[in-house]
């Protein structure tokens, strides 16, 4: 979506972020040869100045990393990504029914839904320890067609294509 690109944001809360999400996309990015641009968050009150640094730092897109904090401030954070003119990718497709550019993940209702699954047998009497341990089966990719444009993207066919939902 972003040729060339060559340096990139990421939100995190320090607060909370396992460290092991941090160092794996630093990693990554090294051996992209693009560098990554962390921008520091402990509360929603630091959101709006994280954003006013990346931007200022010219950062071409944005990773805003799985936590709980940012998932519960996804509508804020679409706003400021979208007024900051930063295409912005997620962990989870709520923050792009928020308004959010583009997600990659696991579908939550589905994995609450398997949650729910795991109770019951529980309540049923079937001992924790016996249950077999479960990792999601599907990750979804859905584009916000909208954001895309509002940011002055054209999503190439070979992402549309792909997508298991476009938001228009």
């Amino acid at each position: 979506m972003i040729p060339d690109v060559v340096k990139i944001g990421f939100l995190l809360n320090v607060a909370s972020v396992v460290i092991i999400d941090r160092q794996e996309l630093e990693s990554t990015c090294q051996r992209l040869g693009i560098k990554a641009f962390p921008a520091e968050v402990r509360s929603p009150n630091d959101l709006p100045a994280a954003f006013e640094a990346m931007a200022n730092d010219h950062v071409q897109a944005v990773i805003v990393l799985v936590d709980g904090m940012l998932f519960n401030e996804r509508n804020r954070i679409a706003v400021l990504a979208a007024t900051a003119r930063l295409p912005a990718i997620y962990g989870f497709r709520d923050h792009v029914d928020a308004g959010g550019l583009i997600s990659y993940g696991v579908n939550l209702s589905e994995n609450f839904h398997r949650a729910a699954s795991y109770v019951n047998k529980i309540l049923k009497g079937a001992k924790p320890g016996d249950l077999p341990v479960e990792f999601p089966t599907k990750l979804e990719l859905i584009v916000n067609n909208k954001a895309a444009k509002a940011l002055g993207l054209n999503i190439p066919p070979s992402i549309l294509v792909r997508a298991d939902e476009v938001i228009e």
